[in-house]
């Protein structure tokens, strides 16, 4: 266990630059004294977002954890700032999405607009009837703040700060990692390792691997600005083509907490980092932006390019990569921290089974097609997005501002516009998880999505679908299901009606489901077979399938209280 320098958990509420000032001590761990290296099941390498993620996930899951980090300090800036709904609901199942709610800044509607005027407004989440908003705006140390909190609550997480790795041996059953410290180096062996050390990452290089696709010419730049009153900027998303207080290029404005105001100007990419870097040549952008009254601080500054990226494969023997080592993409659409945090996500519960002896390897090994494919998908969005944004030709901005312009007045011309297809969870329509539908339904919860949430009372009080899933696998049945179903192993049964009420009748609804509908979903909550009628050997062989080929046994008690 690890503590900070400063008083952590109340400074994490405080002032940005109060939370970005926390440092964490180094401590020297029994394991630089040992005879031989001391061997851990999982060391993440990493306390990003993603890492955070993934360690405290496989922790709650009973699995003892080390997370190395070759810094001391919260990330600088406010970074990644759009946490998607489905990150948040993952974060709730960590016990954390509450405290990213309260902190952020909730947002549901984007707004367009060409030269100076607006085209059309969106709305990521036009129904009711759901727990979390869209999007929530929050600087990215705030929510590394509340990961580390939660993960000092966890006596199964060692976090290890000013742990640099700086060698790495892998093996059939594992790693040998060779790690740097203020005190000198020593050698851990992990049975598996989880490569969550960012867009850079050492661990890749080490390895000899790399990531292959695009990148792109053109430099932006993110200015976080804090405000001092009120402005007339709504707490919604505004994209800006062409607008005259920035001409030829695009804007985006983004509220955050504690009054920062988020801009991204394009500049080209001829533009000269350092110089745009300077706040004598940042301020008169801002201002022309806000208006020449308008008081405010400049917080943070960076110039950025960014590239469309990924490894050709997520898993190598006992190293599994994860978040921007694994993929990268550019910021439009908010697919980067969010997509991370869906790879821990799908990592950590398949390792879990692994190491509990309740799968064999091949079912980790179904981590990289499913996130392969999922990293592809934001790639092709970002990759879309960014020529849209930044046309390269003459004849690409003729296309281009001739979609705005019909986009003013003609709803079909508005699906042409991409001021950056903002993230949403990917569908694994062809996993091999996934038990094809043997039956008709209506609606988007195919086998491969992400169980929609929903209203519901339990035990009489009001809750939401998502908090009433089992760890491991739920089987969601819309009658009284017959009594082999309570039975299965590491099933949770919920039967709609009795221990579930859809007082509502939107769980009914978005599921498509009439008296016998049954659905069963995996730990990651993604829907994995569903039928009209309950069947034990059906059932089973789903549950086979969803676990890649082993039929669950049942834990022994030593597992099941790890």
């Amino acid at each position: 266990m690890t503590t900070a320098t400063t008083t952590a958990p109340p400074a994490f509420d405080g002032t940005g630059a109060q939370v970005q000032a926390i440092e964490f001590a180094y401590q020297r761990s029994p394991d630089q004294d040992a005879a031989h290296p001391v061997q851990h099941p999982v060391v993440v390498v990493g306390a990003g977002p993603v890492g955070l993620s993934l360690a405290i996930d496989l922790a709650q899951r009973g699995q003892r954890v080390v997370v190395l980090d070759n810094d001391c300090k919260l990330s600088t800036g406010s970074r990644a700032i759009c946490f998607a709904k489905r990150t948040l609901e993952i974060w709730d199942r960590l016990g954390v999405g509450q405290r990213m709610v309260d902190k952020g800044v909730s947002w549901n509607v984007g707004k367009v607009f060409f030269h100076d005027a607006p085209l059309y407004e969106f709305n990521l989440l036009p129904e009711e009837g759901h727990e979390r908003p869209a999007f929530i705006n929050l600087q990215q140390y705030y929510a590394e703040a509340y990961l580390v909190e939660r993960a000092l609550q966890l006596p199964n997480i060692e976090l290890r700060w000013r742990n640099k790795v700086a060698g790495i041996a892998p093996r059939d059953d594992g790693a040998l990692l060779t790690i740097e410290t203020p005190e000198g180096e020593y050698r851990i062996d992990a049975q598996w390792v989880a490569a969550c050390d960012g867009s850079r990452s050492p661990l890749r290089q080490m390895m000899g691997l790399e990531s292959k696709g695009r990148i792109f010419q053109d430099r932006f730049l993110i200015a976080d600005v804090k405000m001092a009153g009120s402005t007339d900027f709504p707490t919604e998303r505004w994209f800006w083509f062409d607008p005259p207080f920035h001409p030829n290029q695009s804007v985006l404005l983004h509220r955050q907490p504690d009054n920062v105001w988020r801009i991204d100007f394009q500049l080209g990419w001829n533009a000269d980092p350092e110089e745009e870097k300077k706040p004598e040549n940042i301020l008169p952008r801002v201002r022309a932006l806000l208006g020449p009254d308008a008081q405010f601080e400049l917080e943070w500054a960076s110039v950025y390019t960014f590239a469309c990226l990924r490894m050709d494969r997520f898993v190598h023997g006992r190293v599994v990569f994860a978040g921007d080592s694994a993929h990268g993409v550019s910021p439009f659409g908010a697919r980067g921290a969010n997509s991370g945090v869906q790879d821990a996500e799908n990592l950590a519960w398949k390792l879990d089974w692994v190491l509990r002896g309740r799968a064999g390897q091949e079912l980790l090994a179904t981590y990289g097609p499913e996130r392969e494919y999922a990293a592809d998908e934001n790639i092709a969005n970002s990759t879309r997005a960014t020529d849209f944004i930044t046309p390269k030709s003459e004849i690409s901005r003729l296309f281009r501002d001739a979609a705005l312009q019909l986009a003013r007045e003609h709803p079909f011309a508005r699906r042409i516009v991409n001021s950056g297809r903002l993230a949403v969870p990917a569908t694994r329509h062809g996993s091999a998880l996934n038990t094809p539908d043997a039956d008709a339904f209506a609606g988007t919860q195919v086998p491969g999505a992400v169980l929609l949430d929903a209203p519901v009372l339990q035990g009489g009080q009001g809750t939401w679908l998502l908090r009433t899933l089992g760890p491991d696998f739920t089987l969601l049945v819309f009658r009284p299901a017959p009594a082999w179903a309570a039975a299965l192993p590491q099933v949770k049964l919920l039967q709609v009606g009795s221990d579930l009420v859809d007082a509502q009748g939107l769980l009914t609804q978005r599921l498509d489901a009439r008296p016998g509908t049954a659905y069963l979903v995996r730990p990651d909550q993604h829907v994995c077979a569903r039928w009209r009628s309950l069947d034990e050997t059906a059932v089973r062989a789903a549950l086979a399938k969803a676990t890649a080929g082993r039929q669950p046994v049942v834990a022994t008690a030593n597992l099941a209280t790890a």
